[in-house]
């Protein structure tokens, strides 16, 4: 490693480092209204889902394969399914599913 690299690296660090420590370190005494402290809260499940969703829909060529795994996903938690079983059965539902079609 060249020192060229070496202070690439370090600057990266930082540059990604500082923008995340600020914020903790100016607002700690700060008190958010409850209002903003939801909103804040729900911030990454909104990404998760906006990160996701799109990739479910376009799994395959035809997107009622990836509607219905995704329904079966829902269908499973909502009934108070654990995350492992959750996945494994829109797995095998698609695994399924694939078969017939």
């Amino acid at each position: 490693m060249t020192a060229s690299s070496f202070i690439l690296i370090l600057g990266m660090a930082l540059v990604t480092y500082i923008p995340r420590m600020l914020p903790f370190v100016l607002f700690k005494e700060m008190k958010l209204s409850p209002f903003w402290e939801g909103f804040l809260q729900n911030i990454p499940y909104a990404t998760l889902g906006a990160l996701i969703f799109p990739g479910v829909l376009f799994i395959q060529e035809n997107i009622w394969i990836g509607l219905i795994g995704g329904m079966s996903a829902i269908i499973l938690s909502l009934l108070g399914a654990n995350v492992m079983l959750v996945v494994v059965g829109s797995i095998s539902i698609l695994t399924v599913l694939s078969i017939f079609l």
